[in-house]
């Protein structure tokens, strides 16, 4: 019996240890086979120096752009409206150009059927700095999610 009770524990052991060695059999097989691992890390090494080289290259163009970036254009939207009891087809645009601190301007080109105007108007903070028109203010508004 208690022989029995060894064998059991030998198969035991012995199953546990065959899977033990097919885990470090699997992990093993991701080593490159026909050359030398510290060459591997080495080439892994020189790699990672000249990805950490660029990158250092690139931070600077980065920062430049970052810091740039509040005064882009961020929010834009057109609005057409007939500036002439429709009779023009709504010709006529409202357009707001706007960056991310809300500022920027409104565009108007008011088309007639003898002349077109053209008006500029400066936003701060997402309203004029002068009165808006209506087609103006909804320009403005679509620009920063607004319907």
């Amino acid at each position: 019996m208690v022989s029995g009770i060894l064998a059991v524990v030998a198969i035991a052991v012995a199953v546990m240890a065959m899977y033990l060695v097919s885990q470090e059999r699997r992990r093993f097989a991701a080593l490159p086979r026909d050359t030398n691992v510290l060459d591997q890390i080495r080439r892994l090494d020189e790699d990672l120096a000249l990805i950490e080289a660029a990158v250092a290259r690139i931070q600077p163009v980065l920062k430049s752009l970052t810091d740039r970036m509040p005064g882009a254009i961020r929010y834009a939207a057109v609005v057409t409206f007939d500036a002439n009891d429709e009779r023009t087809g709504h010709m006529s645009r409202a357009i707001a150009l706007l960056n991310e601190r809300r500022d920027g301007l409104v565009i108007t080109l008011l088309h007639g059927p003898r002349q077109s105007l053209f008006f500029t108007k400066m936003i701060r903070d997402g309203k004029g700095i002068e009165p808006l028109s209506v087609e103006e203010e909804t320009a403005v508004e679509r620009a920063l999610g607004g319907t």
